[in-house]
Protein backbone atom coordinates (compact mmCIF):
# COMPACT_ATOMS: atom_id res chain seq x y z
CA UNK A 1 0.00 0.00 0.00
CA UNK A 2 1.50 3.66 -1.37
CA UNK A 3 0.76 5.97 1.45
CA UNK A 4 0.78 9.24 0.10
CA UNK A 5 0.84 13.03 1.64
CA UNK A 6 -0.86 15.97 -0.14
CA UNK A 7 0.02 19.75 0.36
CA UNK A 8 -2.41 21.64 -1.61
CA UNK A 9 -3.74 25.08 -0.65
CA UNK A 10 -7.01 25.15 -3.22
CA UNK A 11 -9.56 23.31 -1.61
CA UNK A 12 -11.50 21.63 -3.91
CA UNK A 13 -8.37 20.72 -5.88
CA UNK A 14 -6.94 18.62 -2.51
CA UNK A 15 -10.45 16.95 -2.17
CA UNK A 16 -9.87 15.91 -5.50
CA UNK A 17 -6.58 14.58 -5.39
CA UNK A 18 -7.56 12.51 -1.50
CA UNK A 19 -10.36 11.22 -3.71
CA UNK A 20 -8.37 10.24 -6.77
CA UNK A 21 -5.60 8.74 -3.85
CA UNK A 22 -8.01 6.64 -1.94
CA UNK A 23 -9.66 5.49 -4.92
CA UNK A 24 -7.19 3.92 -6.58
CA UNK A 25 -5.93 0.49 -5.63
CA UNK A 26 -2.77 -0.39 -3.65
CA UNK A 27 -2.60 3.63 -2.62
CA UNK A 28 -4.02 5.56 0.28
CA UNK A 29 -4.23 9.63 1.43
CA UNK A 30 -1.82 9.79 4.54
CA UNK A 31 -2.58 13.21 4.90
CA UNK A 32 -3.86 16.31 3.19
CA UNK A 33 -2.76 19.81 4.36
CA UNK A 34 -3.73 23.19 3.21
CA UNK A 35 -0.01 24.54 3.99
CA UNK A 36 3.70 24.02 4.05
CA UNK A 37 3.68 25.21 7.50
CA UNK A 38 1.04 22.81 8.70
CA UNK A 39 3.06 19.86 6.43
CA UNK A 40 6.24 19.99 8.08
CA UNK A 41 4.44 19.91 11.40
CA UNK A 42 2.68 16.53 10.28
CA UNK A 43 4.43 14.56 7.75
CA UNK A 44 7.03 12.92 10.29
CA UNK A 45 4.60 11.51 12.18
CA UNK A 46 2.55 10.00 9.12
CA UNK A 47 5.63 8.43 6.90
CA UNK A 48 4.10 8.64 3.69
CA UNK A 49 6.02 7.49 0.55
CA UNK A 50 5.35 10.29 -1.60
CA UNK A 51 4.14 13.83 -0.87
CA UNK A 52 2.08 15.78 -3.56
CA UNK A 53 3.72 19.40 -3.04
CA UNK A 54 2.11 22.33 -4.01
CA UNK A 55 4.93 24.54 -5.27
CA UNK A 56 2.63 27.90 -4.72
CA UNK A 57 1.52 27.87 -1.43
CA UNK A 58 0.49 30.78 0.90
CA UNK A 59 2.92 31.49 3.65
CA UNK A 60 6.07 29.16 2.98
CA UNK A 61 6.51 27.61 -0.39
CA UNK A 62 6.51 24.33 -1.34
CA UNK A 63 10.37 24.53 -2.68
CA UNK A 64 11.58 25.73 0.91
CA UNK A 65 9.16 23.03 2.02
CA UNK A 66 10.25 20.37 0.41
CA UNK A 67 14.15 21.27 1.71
CA UNK A 68 12.79 21.32 5.08
CA UNK A 69 11.22 18.19 4.93
CA UNK A 70 14.43 16.17 2.87
CA UNK A 71 16.59 15.24 5.42
CA UNK A 72 13.10 14.45 8.03
CA UNK A 73 11.90 11.92 5.42
CA UNK A 74 14.89 9.99 3.73
CA UNK A 75 12.64 7.55 2.47
CA UNK A 76 10.29 9.76 1.27
CA UNK A 77 9.72 11.61 -2.61
CA UNK A 78 8.02 14.47 -3.40
CA UNK A 79 6.49 14.96 -6.10
CA UNK A 80 5.57 18.82 -7.18
CA UNK A 81 2.48 20.26 -8.36
CA UNK A 82 2.09 23.02 -10.75
CA UNK A 83 -0.35 24.90 -12.97
CA UNK A 84 2.17 26.36 -15.48
CA UNK A 85 5.23 24.48 -16.60
CA UNK A 86 7.57 26.53 -15.33
CA UNK A 87 11.16 25.22 -15.79
CA UNK A 88 12.75 27.26 -13.16
CA UNK A 89 10.52 26.63 -10.38
CA UNK A 90 10.50 23.20 -11.18
CA UNK A 91 14.11 22.70 -11.70
CA UNK A 92 14.71 24.85 -7.95
CA UNK A 93 11.79 22.09 -6.74
CA UNK A 94 14.78 19.43 -8.26
CA UNK A 95 17.67 21.23 -6.53
CA UNK A 96 16.11 21.21 -2.80
CA UNK A 97 15.40 17.56 -3.12
CA UNK A 98 12.05 16.50 -5.09
CA UNK A 99 11.96 13.53 -7.19
CA UNK A 100 9.65 15.48 -10.21
CA UNK A 101 6.85 17.32 -11.08
CA UNK A 102 2.87 17.52 -12.08
CA UNK A 103 1.17 19.65 -13.49
CA UNK A 104 -2.28 20.21 -11.92
CA UNK A 105 -4.42 19.06 -15.18
CA UNK A 106 -2.84 16.21 -15.47
CA UNK A 107 -5.21 13.23 -16.33
CA UNK A 108 -5.66 10.59 -13.03
CA UNK A 109 -3.85 8.37 -15.32
CA UNK A 110 -0.67 10.08 -15.37
CA UNK A 111 -0.67 11.12 -11.85
CA UNK A 112 -0.75 7.62 -10.45
CA UNK A 113 2.02 6.71 -13.18
CA UNK A 114 3.91 9.46 -11.53
CA UNK A 115 3.59 8.19 -8.13
CA UNK A 116 4.40 4.76 -8.63
CA UNK A 117 7.18 5.50 -10.81
CA UNK A 118 8.36 7.78 -8.11
CA UNK A 119 8.11 4.49 -5.67
CA UNK A 120 9.96 2.91 -8.11
CA UNK A 121 12.52 4.61 -8.85
CA UNK A 122 11.88 6.72 -11.36
CA UNK A 123 11.35 10.65 -11.77
CA UNK A 124 8.60 12.56 -13.45
CA UNK A 125 10.35 15.26 -15.34
CA UNK A 126 11.13 16.82 -18.96
CA UNK A 127 14.15 16.26 -21.21
CA UNK A 128 14.72 20.28 -21.06
CA UNK A 129 14.87 20.24 -17.12
CA UNK A 130 16.87 17.00 -16.97
CA UNK A 131 19.51 19.30 -18.48
CA UNK A 132 19.23 21.87 -16.82
CA UNK A 133 20.01 19.64 -13.96
CA UNK A 134 22.86 17.91 -15.60
CA UNK A 135 24.07 21.46 -16.41
CA UNK A 136 24.05 22.56 -12.65
CA UNK A 137 26.36 19.99 -12.20
CA UNK A 138 28.98 20.66 -14.91
CA UNK A 139 31.96 23.10 -13.77
CA UNK A 140 31.53 25.87 -15.65
CA UNK A 141 34.10 26.79 -17.58
CA UNK A 142 35.29 30.65 -18.00
CA UNK A 143 37.12 29.98 -21.77
CA UNK A 144 40.81 31.79 -20.05
CA UNK A 145 38.81 35.09 -19.83
CA UNK A 146 40.75 37.89 -18.02
CA UNK A 147 38.88 40.52 -15.41
CA UNK A 148 38.74 43.00 -17.73
CA UNK A 149 37.20 40.80 -20.18
CA UNK A 150 34.73 39.27 -18.17
CA UNK A 151 34.16 43.25 -16.99
CA UNK A 152 33.59 44.21 -20.81
CA UNK A 153 31.43 41.14 -21.80
CA UNK A 154 28.93 41.87 -19.08
CA UNK A 155 28.30 45.43 -20.37
CA UNK A 156 27.73 43.52 -23.32
CA UNK A 157 25.03 41.72 -22.11
CA UNK A 158 23.81 44.68 -20.51
CA UNK A 159 23.45 46.51 -23.67
CA UNK A 160 26.11 48.96 -23.89
CA UNK A 161 27.62 50.39 -26.70
CA UNK A 162 31.66 50.73 -27.23
CA UNK A 163 31.69 54.08 -26.43
CA UNK A 164 29.48 53.48 -23.21
CA UNK A 165 31.59 50.85 -22.00
CA UNK A 166 34.78 52.55 -22.61
CA UNK A 167 33.43 55.47 -20.54
CA UNK A 168 32.54 52.81 -17.83
CA UNK A 169 35.66 51.33 -17.34
CA UNK A 170 37.54 54.48 -17.59
CA UNK A 171 39.41 52.52 -20.65
CA UNK A 172 39.66 54.08 -24.45
CA UNK A 173 37.26 52.97 -27.15
CA UNK A 174 39.84 51.56 -29.23
CA UNK A 175 40.66 49.29 -25.85
CA UNK A 176 37.11 48.31 -25.61
CA UNK A 177 37.61 46.96 -29.38
CA UNK A 178 40.33 45.44 -28.27
CA UNK A 179 39.03 43.32 -25.81
CA UNK A 180 35.94 42.28 -27.61
CA UNK A 181 37.71 41.17 -30.07
CA UNK A 182 39.65 38.61 -27.86
CA UNK A 183 36.57 37.47 -26.25
CA UNK A 184 34.77 36.55 -29.40
CA UNK A 185 38.29 34.27 -30.34
CA UNK A 186 37.98 32.71 -26.87
CA UNK A 187 34.37 32.35 -27.00
CA UNK A 188 34.53 31.23 -30.69
CA UNK A 189 31.79 33.63 -31.81
CA UNK A 190 31.63 36.02 -34.39
CA UNK A 191 29.42 38.36 -33.48
CA UNK A 192 28.15 40.81 -29.70
CA UNK A 193 24.60 38.40 -30.20
CA UNK A 194 26.81 35.44 -30.22
CA UNK A 195 28.76 36.13 -27.79
CA UNK A 196 26.00 37.21 -25.39
CA UNK A 197 24.30 34.50 -25.68
CA UNK A 198 27.33 32.33 -24.91
CA UNK A 199 27.35 34.36 -21.80
CA UNK A 200 24.45 33.69 -20.35
CA UNK A 201 24.56 30.11 -21.15
CA UNK A 202 27.41 29.47 -19.49
CA UNK A 203 26.85 32.09 -16.64
CA UNK A 204 29.85 34.42 -17.54
CA UNK A 205 27.47 37.33 -16.68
Amino acid sequence: MIAVAVVEDDDLVRTAWVELLNDTPGMRCALACASAEEALDLLADHEPDVVLMDIQLPGMSGIEAVRRARPVLEGCDFLMLTVHDDDQSVFQSLCAGASGYLLKDSAPEEVIKGIRDCVSGGSAITPGIARMVVDSFRPRQDHGLTDREREVLQRLCDGENHRGIAERLSISPNTVKAHIKRIYGKLHVHTRAQAVRSALREGLA
